[in-house]
C-alpha cells in the first residue's frame, strides 16, 4: 500500500490474531486511502466478530470509516457479556465443535450443529437465514460477509470452550431440557410409552424418563449421569440458571 499512514493498536485480548510486532501498543500502518477501517482490521488478522469498538483519536467510528493520514486507531475487544440484538440468542456450530454443541444443549441452550462439513458458504448462509451466532475456530469463516453474527472459539478444550461461550454471551440456562443429539426439546415420558425404546435391563433399573419431541430419543439417568451432572452443576454455579432435575 502507498497511501496515508495511521497508528493502530489492538486490545491485549486480540493478540492471538495479530503479528508479534503489533502486540505492544500503537504501530504504523500505511493504508491505500480507500479501504474501510473494518477491511484494514481484518487484513491485519482480526475478524470483525472479535473487534469491539473502533476508536479514531478517541471517538467511536463504524467499520465503514476510511482512515485518514495521521489518525490514531484503537481496536477494542468485544464487550462481555456481549449483547446480540435482533433475534433470540441461539447458536450454530461448525463440524469441529461437536462436544461444545452437546454441552450447550445439555444446558438448554439452542445450539444447531453440522456433523458434516457443508462448507463455509453454506454455514454462513445458514447463520443468516436462521439468525444464529456462528461459533467456530475458523477465522476465514468468521470473515464471511453473509454471516449474521459470529464468535471465535478461543480454546481447543471443551471445558474452556463452554466457559468462554457462557461468559461471552450469558445465554439463559435451562439444563436437561434439550436433546443433546438433535437440539430438540425434551418432555417427560411415561415408562410404558417408551418401553420398546429402552436398552435391555433399563426398564427394571430406572423409572424416570424423558423423550425428545423431535427425534424421539429417550433419556434416563444412565452410567454417564454423574459426569453430566457435574458439567451442569459447575455451569449453573458460575453462570446462573436453574439446575432442573436430570
Amino acid at each position: 500500500m502507498n497511501g496515508p499512514e495511521i497508528q493502530i493498536s489492538f486490545a491485549p485480548a486480540l493478540g492471538l490474531f495479530v503479528s508479534a510486532e503489533r502486540r505492544g501498543g500503537h504501530t504504523p500502518v500505511t493504508t491505500d486511502g480507500a479501504s474501510s477501517l473494518g477491511h484494514l482490521v481484518e487484513s491485519l488478522g482480526v475478524p470483525l466478530t472479535e473487534a469491539g469498538r473502533l476508536l479514531v483519536d478517541g471517538r467511536p467510528v463504524p467499520p465503514s470509516h476510511v482512515p485518514a493520514a495521521g489518525e490514531t486507531v484503537d481496536v477494542e475487544g468485544v464487550q462481555r457479556p456481549q449483547p446480540v440484538p435482533g433475534a433470540p440468542l441461539r447458536f450454530l456450530l461448525d463440524v469441529h465443535l461437536g462436544t461444545l454443541a452437546r454441552r450447550l444443549r445439555l444446558l438448554g441452550v439452542d445450539a444447531a450443529y453440522e456433523s458434516e462439513d457443508i462448507g463455509d458458504p453454506a454455514l454462513a448462509a445458514l447463520s443468516a437465514k436462521e439468525r444464529r451466532v456462528m461459533l467456530s475456530r475458523d477465522r476465514g469463516l468468521l470473515r464471511r460477509r453473509e454471516l449474521w453474527a459470529g464468535a471465535y472459539v478461543y480454546s481447543d478444550r471443551p471445558d474452556d470452550q463452554l466457559r468462554d461461550v457462557l461468559e461471552r454471551f450469558a445465554p439463559p440456562l435451562a439444563p436437561w431440557t434439550r436433546c443433546t443429539a438433535c437440539n430438540g426439546p425434551l418432555a417427560e415420558a411415561d415408562k410404558d410409552a417408551v418401553r420398546e425404546r429402552l436398552e435391555k435391563g433399563t426398564e427394571h433399573t430406572y423409572d424416570v424418563f424423558a423423550q425428545c419431541t423431535a427425534c424421539e430419543r429417550v433419556y434416563w439417568r444412565g452410567a454417564h449421569h454423574a459426569r453430566l451432572e457435574a458439567i451442569v452443576t459447575d455451569a449453573v454455579r458460575e453462570f446462573g440458571g436453574t439446575p432442573a432435575a436430570g
